[in-house]
């Protein structure tokens, strides 16, 4: 059974932790398996690649998008922007905008996506499929995360160009998680799956030969789901849903950075998640759902979702995979299994893990502000070879 690599931060929290003995074994110990399971000193795996990224607009895109240009070759954008990225048009303008921010010398091919909303046309879908660029459409269902109010209100308003986009293959990604004031919120992927995705999978409701990511799941059930599901179903999984459950973001008081959706769950979701992650499945691959805010927005009344991740996403995913004894799995999952899935060449670069403590800085800049990073101010023990921290 996979092991949470579960850690508390240092402060109020920390002295919390020292306090509950009953916990304590659960969170601080976790960290500690990771030093003793320690063998590999480096690791060469084929340059991977980000199949699910945000990197927000205007000044912001200068001091993120360098953190995944540096070790991956290629990453799917979100289209989730404040106006929402709906058109080829606005596609090409943020693909302009991401590719200006890439540092010099460093090939990077951003993966752009569209917003589908209940008036997306399959004339839109056609002409994203003649873009070159655009390979997906992502599904949002209205209200469910960050600037998804425009999203799906019924998803049997988007059946054309759901049909459209199968018939031109572009890729549906999906957000996965009901809106339902009634349902609870660590139930909503279970309902979704239930509701929306199963319909849309299987049965008269069915889309014949459509792509459909589940991005970041987080549960068992979503788990059973993928793997029960046809050859056209894939998933991907963030490094927070593989290293943390919900005890790190609320025992102890709560911890604004880690709270994310779809939210943390139950350590048996953790479990399942992880397993799937490391299991040498192809139809789960590496997609960090790295989201990064200011962080007056993180921390306060209603705080924003999102993890900001970016800065050591890969070492991230080493760190729990080691610990599991599972780094020859780690090649598939983060370079191989995604783009056989998104029928693009696997890419002919490497990158080398090397064996290496460093600390998370507290805050990294972003923008006008700053951005307060996954593991912020705690030990990583891997790191990429030549990467500046």
């Amino acid at each position: 059974t996979a092991r949470a690599l579960t850690i508390l931060p240092r402060g109020g929290a920390a002295r919390f932790s020292r306090r509950a003995s009953s916990r304590a074994p659960v969170l601080r110990p976790a960290l500690h398996r990771v030093h003793a399971a320690a063998t590999t000193e480096s690791l060469t795996i084929t340059t991977p690649d980000d199949w699910h990224l945000h990197v927000r607009d205007s000044e912001k895109i200068a001091d993120v998008v360098p953190f995944t240009a540096r070790v991956f070759a290629r990453a799917l954008i979100m289209p989730n922007l404040n106006p929402p990225v709906r058109t080829v048009a606005d596609a090409r303008q943020y693909r302009d905008q991401i590719l200006s921010a890439v540092p010099e010398g460093v090939s990077f091919a951003p993966q752009m996506t569209l917003y589908l909303t209940d008036n997306t046309s399959p004339a839109d879908i056609v002409d994203a499929a003649k873009s070159g660029f655009v390979v997906g459409c992502k599904l949002y269902p209205a209200g469910a995360t960050t600037n998804s109010d425009l999203g799906v209100t019924d998803i049997a308003k988007i059946y054309p160009a759901l049909r459209a986009m199968a018939e031109h293959g572009l890729v549906l990604e999906v957000h996965g998680e009901v809106t339902h004031a009634s349902v609870d919120m660590f139930d909503r992927e279970k309902v979704f799956l239930e509701e929306v995705l199963g319909g849309l999978v299987a049965g008269k409701s069915a889309v014949p030969g459509l792509k459909i990511v589940m991005e970041h799941i987080t549960t068992a059930e979503a788990v059973a789901f993928c793997e029960d599901a046809p050859a056209t179903v894939a998933a991907t999984i963030t490094p927070q849903h593989v290293l943390y459950n919900r005890n790190a973001m609320l025992v102890g008081g709560i911890r604004p950075h880690l709270y994310c959706l779809p939210i943390l769950k139950r350590e048996k979701h953790r479990a399942a998640v992880a397993l799937a992650a490391m299991s040498g499945n192809p139809k789960f691959f590496l997609g960090t759902d790295s989201a990064p805010h200011p962080r007056g927005a993180k921390e306060s009344a209603c705080g924003c979702a999102g993890v900001f991740s970016a800065h050591a996403a890969l070492p991230f995913y080493a760190s729990a995979f080691e610990k599991e004894g599972k780094l020859d799995k780690l090649q598939g999952f983060a370079s191989h299994y995604g783009a056989d899935f998104y029928g693009v060449p696997r890419n002919a670069g490497t990158v080398t893990l090397v064996k290496k403590n460093w600390t998370v800085p507290q805050t990294y800049a972003f923008g006008n502000d700053v951005v307060v990073p996954f593991f912020a101010g705690e030990i990583v023990e891997w790191q990429v070879e030549g990467q500046s921290i």
